[in-house]
């Protein structure tokens, strides 16, 4: 089920490292300016010693490679096809190395995101909402007419936005593959409510020539008061959906080889791999489909707590990819001082940085950052507590400060270039984002 990561993607990929590097790109080093990334990247520099400017997000380079391993096998092991969620990262080198290790795919959120994906090469694309833009549908429209070898999946959720969709799409050579959204319960977020609900857009699927029910899916992270009995439930519900419809004759007659099914973010992907694993035989082959996304830099704070790997300690454990560096700027009493890092530069929507480790100005040296608190963020500034006294008592101006990040995706999107960092500070790429 895999998708290789063919020649068009790895050549548009292989592209990046002819972009030049210039002002656009915050923190890389000023006298680099003019070189191509590439050409950066092939000088190897420390990412504290090299010119580096601060504040800077590195991306640890073996982290990333284990969390890449890890879900690789994980969905493997569990029979599970595996497309991660792209707007993580929104990082074509990132999507290239997850086809690499296996994905059958890349899921999206948005129809520009789907644009940037297709400028690399994705061939396999399930779009995690209902599309009703007509300008965007036509685009998905031509794809799939220029390309007979583009598989594109999104979400159905209402008789109207199948409407929409049937009069943007007439006269389409093929028709355009979709999924019904099982809503994860009252007050949750977009898909139908109940059974019925989602067998009457079914039907109006049917009465069209320009859409094909190709299965079900859903997202079970908005599942009301989660706990792991409620999530097995509507995941449950999700698989019954999926057979009553198969019962009914919806995906005989529309010439599928496969039914799919999908769900799966990153804090229930265990459950999922659960009630898949019941998915009773169908009347066809049923492609089981992963979306998490959030594991390739996995993180400090939100997905720590909620990593199902928790649970489930003897399949593995996810490690945090992101560290943000950023300099004292200012240390105006013994219990405060002030980073040169805030609100442009770090995730800060689920919860504040957390502080490790502090490299000293005057000679290098990297020692815990034990009593150090980051306790907010303005635009450009971090505010850090120190406790007199005690281990932040030595923190002054010029030391550079490592802080983990919380929420992968708000970490990404704040950054169009991000170094990767091997363990002793050498930086071996960059990784180019696209938000």
């Amino acid at each position: 089920m895999a998708a290789e990561t063919d020649s068009d993607t790895a050549d548009a990929v292989g592209s990046l490292a002819l972009e030049t590097v210039d002002h656009r790109f915050k923190a890389l080093p000023p006298d680099a300016a003019g070189l191509t990334v590439g050409a950066l990247a092939a000088e190897h520099r420390s990412l504290f010693t090299g010119g580096f400017t601060t504040p800077v997000l590195a991306l640890s380079a073996e982290s990333l490679d284990h969390n890449l391993a890890l879900l690789e096998t994980y969905a493997q092991r569990h029979g599970l096809a595996f497309a991660p969620h792209g707007k993580t990262s929104m990082a074509p080198q990132l999507f290239a190395r997850q086809l690499a290790r296996g994905a059958w795919g890349i899921t999206a959120a948005m129809p520009h995101q789907a644009r940037v994906y297709r400028a690399y090469g994705i061939q396999r694309i399930f779009l995690a909402n209902e599309v009703v833009d007509a300008p965007a549908l036509r685009w998905i429209a031509a794809e799939l007419d220029a390309d007979p070898d583009f598989r594109f999946v999104c979400y159905v959720d209402s008789p109207r936005g199948v409407e929409l969709m049937d009069e943007a799409l007439r006269g389409v050579s093929r028709p355009l593959d979709v999924v019904v959204e099982l809503a994860a319960g009252e007050g949750a977020r977009t898909g139908a409510r109940t059974e019925t609900e989602c067998a009457a857009i079914a039907d109006a699927v049917a009465a069209t020539a320009t859409l094909r029910l190709v299965g079900v899916a859903g997202y079970e992270g908005e599942v009301p008061q989660a706990d792991d009995e409620r999530v097995h439930a509507w995941l449950r519900r999700l698989v019954a959906l999926a057979a009553e419809f198969d019962k009914a004759g919806r995906f005989a007659s529309t010439g599928l080889d496969e039914i799919v099914i999908s769900a799966g973010g990153s804090a229930w992907f265990d459950a999922v791999a659960d009630v898949f694993a019941e998915i009773p035989a169908l009347s066809l082959p049923v492609l089981k489909l992963l979306r998490s996304g959030a594991y390739v830099s996995h993180d400090d704070g939100h997905y720590r707590h909620l990593t199902p790997f928790n649970r489930i300690p003897e399949e593995g454990a996810l490690q945090p990819a992101f560290r943000l560096w950023a300099q004292v700027v200012s240390r105006p009493s013994p219990t405060q001082a002030f980073i040169n890092a805030g609100k442009r530069d770090a995730a800060y929507d689920l919860d504040l940085p957390e502080a490790q480790v502090v490299r000293s100005a005057r000679d290098g040296s990297i020692r815990p950052a034990t009593g150090i608190k980051v306790t907010g963020l303005s635009d450009q500034h971090g505010w850090l507590t120190t406790e007199e006294g005690g281990g932040g008592a030595d923190l002054e101006v010029g030391d550079w400060v490592g802080m983990g990040l919380s929420h992968p995706c708000t970490s990404f999107d704040k950054w169009q270039l991000i170094p990767l960092v091997q363990g002793d500070g050498t930086v071996v790429d960059y990784v180019r984002t696209f938000f």
